[in-house]
């Protein structure tokens, strides 16, 4: 008779619950470790509880110091899937040494074992994510015909980078699902007040409504909605940025998905039907199975097989510390419509999508070169979907290029004009994207031109960054750009 101890991200009915019982773990000590956005904090906690109330008689839910001492409390050995950090890592192995933990299973949580990555990493000179998406495609029989992907290409992407319609201020597509917040939830936010007020936690963010789903059923009504309603629209404009829509086109599953309510494969395999069944076009569905059985597996896939040194990397030598109304998510200090719009959006719901993530949020951070470790655990903490093995290979390689090109072949910078052409920010904002020097001057714009005579020598042998760094040569004002940007210093835009 031994229980099943399941971590808060391994919440579904495809983590083995068994005839023995599970044991939930409240640790006070790792939700107040580090400066979690309050969302965040909210969604793991009602998850556990609703979980522990789902399971009834079955489950104990312990709310201890740590985790150590529930299975002390608990006073029997327990099993456990293999968890999804280092450090949680790290603290099973004591736990088995010690006896407390009896046996450690392989994870469900992912549609690829890690010794199978393993295996199809070999000795691969470069890890590129288009191969592994192939890989995992064929592997899974997804959107293929034999051996070759349906439509005659593998990716669609080229399709469905569209900017937002022209005028329009939020895209013609249903809400996305809306969770209702019961007494659970209700109990949760109450013990975060008391937890806040007596300094056992110290979040970040602002409290809200619960966006997000924390149960089964709640995941699976989620992915429904998405699918039937959503998924149509979601290819052409996944890279389009409104200030009037937050959500876009976009799933909102990658909260339950990380809190391990959904099976990825199950995710797919919606999707594919619904393009099976006339529902949703190629291009859509493509792209959406390339998020969650693509980049999302090979990112975690990547957080083991580069090791737990590698958010350390920092190729660029970026060095400046996140300023203190980054970090505190002052998004009234900032006047830059879209870095504005974006750090509002993290403080109000711990989320924005993956193109404020990256070309906003992320390419502000490189061109004034913060300290991507420091960034990461950023990103990790003030996201609601963001945890350790997330936020490395994103922040690190995808967006700070900090990992010297391990992982992406070039940096992922650009100037306002990118910001210009997919979204509807600049209209209204005080600064010009076509302006690098002067008052007006967007300082994404004058940012960019910064990063790369900074970075000159650094890429130089980079191919994709040959064009750029050639034209960079040929400003005639680039040292006052350079200088201009040198005296913004932290100061927000």
């Amino acid at each position: 008779m031994t229980r099943r101890w399941l971590f808060a991200d391994q919440l579904g009915p495809h983590f083995d619950v068994g005839r023995d019982g599970v044991l939930l773990v409240e640790s006070r000590r790792a939700l107040g470790r580090r400066p979690f956005h309050r969302q965040k904090l909210h969604l793991v906690l009602s998850a556990l509880r609703h979980r522990a109330a789902e399971l009834g008689d079955s489950a104990v839910l312990l709310r201890t110091d740590s985790y150590t001492e529930a299975l002390r409390e608990l006073g029997e050995p327990v099993r456990v899937h293999e968890p999804t950090s280092y450090a949680a890592e790290r603290l099973v192995r004591r736990l088995v040494a010690s006896g407390m933990v009896e046996s450690v299973d392989p994870t469900p949580g992912y549609s690829l074992p890690r010794e199978e990555f393993a295996r199809w990493a070999g000795g691969r000179r470069r890890l590129r994510m288009d191969d592994f998406y192939r890989f995992q495609r064929q592997r899974l029989d997804l959107l293929v015909e034999g051996d070759r992907p349906v439509g005659g290409r593998w990716s669609f992407d080229e399709d469905n980078r569209k900017p937002p319609p022209k005028g329009a201020e939020r895209l013609d597509v249903p809400a996305p699902y809306r969770p209702r917040e019961d007494d659970i939830d209700a109990e949760v936010r109450d013990d975060l007040d008391r937890w806040t007020r007596a300094g056992h936690v110290s979040p970040t963010g602002v409290d809200g409504p619960r966006l997000f789903a924390v149960t089964r059923r709640e995941a699976v009504a989620a992915l429904e909605r998405f699918v039937t309603h959503r998924l149509g629209s979601f290819g052409p404009h996944e890279d389009a940025m409104l200030r009037g829509d937050w959500a876009m086109a976009h799933s909102l599953l990658s909260v339950p998905l990380n809190l391990g309510l959904l099976d990825p494969v199950e995710v797919a395999d919606r999707a594919v039907q619904a393009y099976r069944d006339g529902d949703a076009p190629l291009a859509s569905v493509e792209g959406f199975v390339r998020q969650v059985i693509g980049w999302r597996e090979y990112v975690w896939h990547l957080y083991w097989h580069f090791g737990p040194t590698y958010r350390r990397r920092n190729s660029l030598q970026a060095r400046t510390p996140l300023p203190d109304w980054f970090d505190r998510l002052d998004a009234e200090a900032v006047e830059a419509a879209c870095l504005h719009d974006a750090m509002e959006g993290v403080r109000d719901r711990g989320w924005v999508h993956h193109i404020p993530r990256l070309m906003v949020l992320g390419n502000w951070a490189a061109q004034r070169g913060y300290d991507p470790d420091a960034l990461t655990e950023w990103f990790q903490t003030r996201f609601v979907d963001g945890y350790d093995w997330v936020m490395p290979a994103n922040v690190v390689g995808m967006s700070q290029h900090a990992d010297g090109g391990a992982m992406a072949t070039k940096p992922y910078v650009s100037g306002g004009a990118y910001v210009n052409r997919m979204s509807d920010y600049c209209g209204g904002c005080r600064y010009d994207p076509k302006k690098r020097v002067g008052d007006d001057a967007c300082p994404f714009t004058a940012g960019y031109w910064s990063y790369l005579d900074r970075n000159a020598e650094r890429l130089e042998g980079n191919h994709r960054m040959a064009r750029p760094l050639q034209q960079r040569r040929r400003l005639a004002d680039l040292a006052e750009v350079v200088a201009q940007e040198r005296h913004r210093g932290d100061a927000a835009p």
